[in-house]
């Protein structure tokens, strides 16, 4: 679901709108200005979209596109950008996700990855989070032999505020079954160029 697509609740923007407009207030700005007239409801079309991966059901996607397939090897899909937001802060949090899995029987639709991503990123979220429902939505709903997922982002808070470290990169990763193996899990960081 692009933005195009993408359908606000406009209750839920009023609501969000009138919480922005007093937090305008609070931070000593006037919402009437000119330039500040339409933000409140902005900031509501915005987080509803930002945040709307809790209406999506991620293995569902995955199911949409099962094929059997005799294929016993990785299925790489590497460099999916994400966006998310922090749920610490509500600040933006971003990168990119690698994925592989080695099919027992099953594959998914490649783009169905790349969903499944985006489903999870569109959430108030944790790095560590983020990397291990992307792990656990693979394997629970494909069951293959193995499942890794390694996720590079940068912060903004830690970038805007806070310890103010401009190009601190953080590297997650989590994995199952095949990918135990120290051999195996070497073998994927070398295709996605680590």
């Amino acid at each position: 679901m692009n933005l195009q697509d993408f359908h606000s609740n406009p209750d839920v923007s009023a609501a969000i709108a009138k919480a922005v407009e007093q937090t305008l207030v609070q931070i000593g700005e006037d919402p009437k200005r000119e330039g500040l007239v339409k933000t409140p409801h902005r900031v509501g079309e915005a987080l509803q979209f930002l945040c709307k991966g809790y209406k999506e059901d991620p293995e569902a996607i995955l199911r949409a596109a099962l094929f059997e397939e005799d294929y016993r090897q990785m299925v790489v899909v590497k460099d999916i950008d994400f966006y998310s937001l922090c749920e610490h802060h509500m600040l933006p949090f971003f990168g990119k996700v690698h994925v592989v899995y080695i099919p027992n029987g099953r594959i998914t639709g490649l783009s169905k990855i790349a969903r499944v991503v985006d489903v999870f990123a569109r959430r108030l979220q944790v790095q560590e989070r983020l990397t291990t429902q992307i792990k656990d939505c693979i394997q629970n709903t494909l069951d293959p032999l193995g499942v890794m997922v390694v996720i590079e982002a940068e912060h903004l808070c830690m970038q805007m505020r806070g310890v103010q470290k401009q190009h601190a990169m953080t590297v997650t990763s989590d994995f199952t079954g095949v990918f135990n193996q120290a051999k195996t899990r070497e073998e994927f960081m070398k295709l996605i160029g680590h």
